[in-house]
């Protein structure tokens, strides 16, 4: 009877502790979308105000690299393209001169002829002053031409120095270190003070109010899930304290790879698996590399 009685006991205790274990249909690992921030270009960090863990907004500076090379060259610049539009030519004030000269053979040309046609004048004379004109027109369009390219060529340098103008603006305005997007800073890799160099990471950020777990499910399993699929998504915070979540399936991998060592799943003969992201919306508990379970 004692034993009869022992092994019905330990048979209740089996089927309870069989009734509280959770089902789950995969595992995985909470992760966010990181965007790590680096320098655009060398100088040394006058202001880096960044420290893990604040929230951010997008657009908000948060740091600045020296600029004081570049302000004196942009003024530099600035100087060297008025010298330089400034020496473009007047051309009408040059070409001035020989229109008035040219005005004045026409005249004379013409005053010729009257005397020509009176026979007060010679056929030389009126040949002479009509040559005299072709001479001038053709002194005028020489210096426009001369002029003209004068002026394109001294547009084109003053266009060139503006050109340099927008490159030390640009390079002024990546000198100020802003946040690309709403988050939190997850790392920080410079300090105040340091150099910074062209592509050196200064800090990592994340939007943790949208986060996904990134799950691994079986080939037999795919048959079952697909995008834009409702599940339940449980978290761990230890002991007996979980908390589910809705989650939404966002992407499914198109190969599959073997399975992560950190990752359980149902089947553990599986050893090739499809990742799948699962959305969730995070209510300030969900943690970056917190595992989690779910639900189909």
């Amino acid at each position: 009877m004692k034993k009869t009685a022992l092994f019905s006991a330990f048979i209740i205790i089996v089927l309870a502790s069989c009734q509280n274990t959770e089902k789950y249909d995969a595992t995985g690992i909470f992760e966010a979308n990181a965007v790590t921030i680096s320098s655009e270009i060398g100088g040394k960090l006058v202001m880096f105000n960044v420290d893990e863990g604040d929230s951010l907004i997008v657009g908000q500076q948060v740091g600045l690299i020296d600029t004081t090379l570049l302000a004196l060259q942009q003024k530099q610049l600035h100087s060297q393209q008025l010298s330089t539009e400034k020496s473009s030519p007047d051309i009408a004030a040059q070409a001035a001169a020989l229109r008035s000269q040219i005005a004045h053979q026409q005249n004379e040309c013409a005053r010729i002829a009257r005397l020509l046609a009176n026979g007060a004048a010679t056929q030389k004379q009126s040949d002479d002053a009509h040559a005299q004109l072709r001479t001038l027109r053709g002194q005028l369009e020489s210096l426009l031409s001369t002029l003209d390219k004068n002026r394109s060529s001294i547009t084109e340098s003053a266009l060139a120095l503006q050109y340099q103008k927008e490159q030390i603006e640009e390079q002024i305005r990546k000198s100020h270190i802003a946040a690309p997007i709403t988050g939190t800073v997850l790392q920080k890799y410079a300090e105040q003070g340091e150099y910074a160099t062209p592509g050196r990471p200064l800090f990592k950020m994340a939007n943790l109010d949208d986060i996904y777990l990134r799950s691994y499910f079986t080939a037999s399993q795919l048959a079952h899930i697909r995008i834009g699929q409702k599940v339940t998504v449980i978290a761990d915070f230890g002991g007996d304290e979980q908390y589910e979540y809705p989650g939404l399936i966002t992407w499914i991998a198109q190969e599959s790879e073997f399975t992560p060592k950190s990752i359980q799943t149902q089947d553990t003969r599986a050893n090739l698996v499809y990742a799948v992201k699962i959305a969730v919306e995070n209510d300030g508990r969900l943690k970056l590399g917190q595992y989690g379970e779910v639900r189909l």
